[in-house]
């Protein structure tokens, strides 16, 4: 059986390090774990995206630095969720 990349997982460790997953089990808790948590963080940032949109023509500057900070957070989540999806399509070719 040939070694499979790690995958990475869409939560950070200690000091904000990356964490991955060595496994060859693909519907382990963790793995199921980490999917669930790839659709929570991506279904947030559409909602969030949706509630931007509406807010922006009318909000204040304070309200707006909150919207930013959350929409950089989403944009992270997104882009950690990409990068591990892109490796282990990466796997399969």
């Amino acid at each position: 059986m040939a070694a499979e990349s790690p995958r990475l997982l869409p939560w950070s460790g200690p000091e904000g390090k990356a964490c991955y997953l060595i496994t060859d089990d693909h519907g382990g808790p963790v793995t199921r774990l980490a999917d669930a948590t790839e659709s929570i963080q991506l279904g947030m940032g559409g909602e969030l995206l949706a509630h931007a949109h509406d807010m922006l023509p009318d909000t204040p500057p304070g309200e707006l630095r909150f919207l930013a900070e959350r929409l950089t957070e989403a944009l992270h989540d997104a882009l950690r969720i990409a990068e591990s999806r892109g490796r282990r399509l990466g796997r399969l070719s």
